[in-house]
């Protein structure tokens, strides 16, 4: 049975370990789609619409075609179709330079008939709303779900408490947007170069596009800048590069502006949820009733989860989604969950506070999680839990400060598909191969420990190739914190099995049975005789002329799925001003085997940072006037920044030797820490994300009233 062995067997594997593109992504080597610049390279744009819905009634391009240095247009939609969200594409165009397409759009004569649009849920599910697609009212067909006897759970109830949680849409604000460049050698084989988070999936999506063979397309990705669930495909910006380079014979490059990835490269969809809930005097959650909606646009997709993370004997959920006149939903970063971890926290605490309970011990009484129990233990100890108010809003003088808590789950245990070599060569070099991407989560480094630890090398003497579809290695996308779960277990086995056709080399040099061969560092040894060994590079000498180059195996032992995690957050809330200070966070966050240390820690800091982004500032913002979205750039949708990040207590908690992942989970606790922490700092409960100044002093203003 395979196995990842002692963690104090472990030279590597669970250490601290400096990424190996740290150098070149400061330097600024490393090449992102947006470094791409191909000899004789065209630049494109894409006209959208300024409108949340129309018909077209008239699209001239020929302006546009006759402006010098305009290599090609072409529609993205025809006359009498139905434009139905600001930012929908019309039309694009190729030319020689960024400035000269720009121009070439504002030529483009394009006649619409306004309808009638909803771009908000309220004005969605008005009665006499324009109906926007085919469901009824806006609305899907309820998802439904029912458990035990709800009725004779709210009897039982000591205390019940009923409110209302909502969480706006949030864009995912990539640092590198959406965009690809596109090259084609002749009319058979396309190159692309692509900010993807799926480099197979991008490439059978162009060959099914084009009707070529898999193998002539390449798809490249030597890093990218952020996707967070919104960069699996290639996208309409994707198919609209191919096939303008294409027509023009030349390499075409098109990103997306900012403004058009907040319009159109996908969000986290809103939700609102009616919550009543009942608990027993001894602490026990014992009823949930739930309705809850959300929007995804134009869309589906508005997933979420109650009752979340506790849980309860007796409950009732109904979900649907809602249409309105906006850009697509897209996965982002642990879909559903931050949602419905925010209302379930908040709703924790009022539960607990009716009961007179303290909120952790709440949690404890009705969490069956083993590994959280023991996470509760350390974050509250971490963060100074006994500091807390125990009268919520007691505190003294203008700036209060509070504490709170929030759990989430995740699964990640990773999946088939993933095809690895790797390979020893004579002159002691060493090479690892595989389709995934690194998406900026460090994978090229998890390969390179996984593989010097196996050979008793160190990780900057192995060379790692990732994100290019050439070799023919597939492996998935990079979603669900699959990836290090899926690519870990096959580049062990790879390394695993290569070590073992060296020591079938080196065995008659060191006159010794293969089974009795261990590497050491930099060395291959006899494990009955220390005195026999011999270097690295002695050792792959005996290879001659010849390489040794073996695949690897996806071995279910060497993964597992499902990960809990907790946090703590400290705040400061400045009752004059209304602004929210987060002070500090305490991450407690299980991973299974964590591969890098370092890259794991790196992990729950960036999630903690995108979760207390959508607790305090992100928002889209849309106009039921105009349809149109009012904050679609980076001054005025706000993310956290220098000053509005705090101390974070990033603490790795190990519960197995198998691998799983830690993308995702890490954004999910935050949003209810936070809240219950400003609850705990004024006595005022703010159920509606963000928590802006604006609402902190509404919140005030009403409890002195």
């Amino acid at each position: 049975m395979a196995s990842w062995g002692e963690a104090s067997q472990s030279r590597l594997i669970g250490k601290r370990i400096t990424r190996l593109s740290g150098k070149d992504k400061v330097t600024g080597k490393a090449k992102y789609t947006y470094d791409i610049n191909r000899p004789g390279m065209l630049y494109a744009r894409i006209l959208r619409s300024e409108v949340a819905r129309a018909e077209v009634i008239a699209l001239d391009l020929t302006p546009a075609e006759e402006l010098p240095g305009v290599k090609a247009v072409i529609e993205l939609t025809q006359v009498g179709n139905q434009l139905r969200y600001q930012g929908q594409e019309i039309a694009a165009v190729a030319a020689e330079t960024d400035d000269i397409a720009k121009d070439a759009l504002r030529l483009i004569h394009v006649e619409l008939e306004e309808l009638p649009f909803v771009v908000t849920e309220d004005d969605a599910l008005a009665e006499g709303a324009p109906e926007i697609r085919d469901w009824t009212g806006n609305k899907s067909d309820p998802n439904v779900d029912e458990r035990g006897d709800l009725e004779a759970g709210f009897e039982e109830a000591a205390v019940i408490v009923e409110a209302k949680y909502h969480t706006p849409v949030q864009t995912h604000v990539c640092l590198e947007t959406h965009g690809n460049v596109a090259e084609w050698r002749g009319e058979e084989y396309l190159t692309f170069w692509a900010s993807t988070q799926a480099v197979f999936g991008v490439r059978n999506d162009l060959a099914r596009t084009f009707d070529l063979p898999a193998n002539q397309v390449r798809v490249i990705t030597e890093h990218m800048g952020g996707g967070f669930g919104s960069k699996f495909g290639p996208g309409v910006e994707g198919h609209t590069a191919a096939r303008l380079s294409k027509m023009t014979g030349k390499p075409v490059k098109l990103m997306l502006t900012r403004r058009a990835e907040h319009l159109v490269a996908g969000n986290r969809p809103s939700m609102t949820q009616h919550v009543k809930a009942g608990a027993t005097s001894d602490g026990r959650l014992i009823a949930y009733d739930m309705q809850g909606y959300g929007t995804g646009g134009i869309g589906s997709g508005a997933g979420f989860t109650g009752p979340y993370v506790y849980s309860v004997e007796n409950s009732r959920t109904e979900r649907f989604n809602v249409a309105t006149n906006a850009g697509n939903q897209r996965a982002m970063r642990a879909p559903g969950h931050p949602q419905g971890a925010f209302a379930m926290d908040s709703l924790m605490d009022e539960l607990a506070e009716k009961l007179g309970m303290n909120p952790l011990e709440f949690r404890r009484l009705n969490d069956s999680s083993e590994v959280r129990q023991a996470q509760y233990t350390l974050g509250a100890q971490e963060i100074g839990w006994h500091k807390r108010n125990t009268v919520p809003g007691s505190g003294t003088g203008i700036k209060k400060r509070g504490l709170g808590v929030g759990s989430g789950q995740w699964g990640g245990g990773g999946g088939r598909g993933t095809q690895a070599r790797v390979t020893i060569n004579a002159d002691g070099t060493v090479e690892a191969v595989t389709g995934t991407q690194d998406i900026g989560t460090g994978v090229r480094t998890a390969i390179a420990i996984i593989v010097a630890e196996e050979l008793g090398l160190q990780p900057t003497d192995i060379s790692v190739t990732v994100g290019d579809s050439e070799p023919g290695l597939p492996s998935g996308g990079s979603g669900g914190s699959q990836t290090t779960p899926s690519v870990a277990p096959v580049i062990k086995t790879a390394a695993e099995a290569a070590k073992q056709k060296l020591f079938e080399h080196v065995a008659p040099l060191l006159q010794a049975p293969v089974d009795d061969l261990r590497v050491g560092i930099g060395t291959i040894y006899v494990a009955s005789d220390r005195t026999k060994t011999v270097t690295w590079k002695q050792a792959t000498g005996q290879l001659g002329m010849e390489s040794i180059s073996e695949g690897g195996n996806w071995d279910e032992d060497l993964r597992q799925g499902g990960v809990a995690g907790t946090q703590f957050a400290e705040v400061e809330v400045d009752t004059q001003t209304g602004h929210v200070g987060v002070i500090k966070i305490v991450a407690v966050q299980d991973c299974g085997l964590a591969i890098n240390r370092l890259a794991t820690e790196s992990q729950i800091n960036g999630g903690v940072i995108m979760g207390l982004g959508q607790t305090l500032l992100e928002e889209r913002i849309m106009d039921p006037q105009t349809g149109r979205m009012l904050n679609a750039n980076l001054e005025d949708y706000k993310v956290p920044g220098t000053y509005e990040i705090p101390e974070i207590k990033a603490i790795v908690f190990d519960t197995h030797r198998k691998v799983s992942g830690v993308g995702e989970p890490p954004c999910i606790p935050t949003l209810g820490a936070i809240a219950n922490a400003v609850y705990n700092a004024i006595g005022v409960r703010i159920r509606e994300l963000p928590i802006t100044p604006d609402k902190v002093l509404t919140a005030l203003a009403e409890k002195k009233a």
